[in-house]
């Protein structure tokens, strides 16, 4: 079901490639400069939704991109889904899965902004943890 005001299910001019079921877009707004979105052309908010060839196209896409900018905008990329239906859709915020493509380098601009902020942020993975987190594979 496509959601009325969706930016990704009718991006029009800002598709920069695509093939059958997937297309690259610049993010507007962006983190950085070579941001880029890899969206699904068919309306999809759930990531296991996403059926076996919109998988394929979508990390075809991805690596394609990937290569293009590794050397050029960045040394390496960081690629993310997120998926958070707790957060209302705004500008920032799409129900539509997309992932994005970010050049990184070094002690970058995002780096310097906030992840140098996280690395407190991480703890030793315990046994305890380790055993009920597996469970929840089960």
């Amino acid at each position: 079901m496509v959601k009325n005001g969706c930016p990704f299910c009718n991006p029009l001019t800002r598709i920069i490639k695509e093939n059958d079921t997937a297309q690259v877009i610049l993010s507007d707004p962006r983190k950085v400069p070579g941001h880029f979105l890899v969206v699904p052309k068919r309306h999809i908010e759930k990531p296991w939704q996403l059926k076996e060839k919109e998988i394929n196209d979508i990390f075809q896409l991805i690596f394609f991109i990937e290569k293009k900018i590794i050397g050029k905008l960045g040394e390496g990329c960081d690629i993310r889904q997120n998926y958070r239906p707790f957060i209302n859709q705004d500008a920032l915020k799409i129900d539509h899965i997309h992932f994005h493509l970010i050049p990184r380098s070094y002690k970058d601009y995002l780096y310097q902004k906030a992840e140098h902020y996280e690395t407190d942020l991480f703890a030793e993975l315990d046994d305890l943890e380790r055993e009920e987190v597996i469970k929840l594979l089960d």
